[in-house]
């Protein structure tokens, strides 16, 4: 991979994070009264990598992601604690003029449904021109509309001319993915943001889909963050992993190592549960008890405590600090059982 956005210290060598978020708090005020979908989340992020970020919905992938691009709904939503330093800026100490010329220029998200990301009454070529006369206010109409072309030319969206002419609602739902992506990154952005982009799309287009974003990060040389809940996805397109539960990271590691060496339950859970190709026909896939509690209910201790097979009385009053696990550098996980004991 070319790679010529590497933050690197011109003494050593060594590679800084492109982004770092360390014990960010993203709270919500609810009619219950105000929760912390995100409590505490630390991870980072090196240039030109796929970091994925994994767990069960409601775990706070998504609000993750939002609080990172500023795109927290107000004023229900907001960043309680925390840091979110991006290219040596602690974003949410930025003013919205300071955010905005971050946001969409270097820094891009793709949505989870682009029917509902996408202005239904607005052309797709309107879209697109829209992001470079706001990034690039020096462009004339006619370099606009070429670099609009282009852009679904390199998303694999045929004949990009007479798409550029067509509404959403005129477009398949991989098609209007696509166009998502020639959005996101219309701009060369440093990072791309991907929400579950391939949750509303059948297995063949999400395939595509995929394929796409891998190829075009080769090309531009970006990072990328996934968001998504199927670790095959992970294990297929990630170097690095995040796992989270209840608003809480519970392991981060390589994704080799994630999958060779789950330590904390919950991830050993998740990755139990997918299945093989030895599986017996109809045979049982092993499942992960009980459910994940509400926002306003979570446990004292341990997010995990209510569910975990080996806890213990700790994990119900305090929750377990993150600590270096096994002999691979950069695995981290938050859990009180001895690594002896975890099988």
């Amino acid at each position: 991979m070319v790679n010529n956005r590497v933050c690197c210290s011109p003494e050593t060598g060594a590679v800084f994070p492109l982004l770092q978020v360390d014990g960010l708090v993203t709270a919500f005020d609810t009619e219950k009264g105000c929760v912390n979908a995100v409590d505490g989340a630390s991870f980072s992020m090196a240039p030109g990598t796929t970091l994925g970020i994994v767990g069960e919905s409601g775990c706070g992938k998504s609000v993750t992601a939002l609080s990172i691009m500023g795109l927290l709904p107000r004023p229900s939503g907001r960043i309680v604690s925390g840091h979110i330093v991006f290219d040596g800026k602690d974003l949410p100490t930025l003013s919205p003029k300071e955010m905005q010329a971050i946001r969409g220029r270097r820094m891009s998200m793709i949505f989870q449904e682009p029917m509902t990301a996408l202005n239904p009454v607005q052309r797709i070529g309107s879209q697109i021109n829209e992001i470079y006369a706001i990034h690039f206010p020096g462009m004339t109409k006619k370099q606009r509309t070429r670099g609009a072309v282009t852009m679904l030319s390199q998303v694999g969206i045929a004949e990009p001319s007479m798409v550029m002419n067509n509404y959403p609602h005129q477009l398949s739902g991989g098609m209007r993915q696509r166009v998502m992506i020639a959005m996101a990154l219309a701009s060369s952005p440093d990072i791309l943001i991907a929400d579950e982009p391939t949750t509303a799309l059948d297995v063949t287009v999400q395939a595509q889909i995929l394929e796409l974003i891998k190829e075009l990060q080769g090309k531009m040389g970006m990072s990328v963050m996934l968001i998504t809940h199927d670790l095959g996805v992970i294990a297929e397109n990630c170097d690095d992993a995040v796992v989270m539960y209840g608003g809480r990271v519970v392991e981060r590691a390589g994704v080799k190592d994630l999958f060779k060496n789950p330590f904390h339950p919950y991830t050993k859970g998740l990755i139990s549960s997918i299945p093989g190709l030895a599986e017996k026909p109809k045979s049982l896939l092993p499942t992960i008890k009980g459910r994940v509690p509400s926002l306003d209910k979570m446990p004292l201790g341990c997010r995990f405590s209510n569910r975990c097979p080996h806890v213990m009385d700790i994990c119900h009053t305090t929750p377990p600090p993150e600590t270096l696990v096994g002999v691979s550098r950069g695995h981290f996980a938050s859990c009180y059982l001895p690594g002896e004991s975890r099988d």
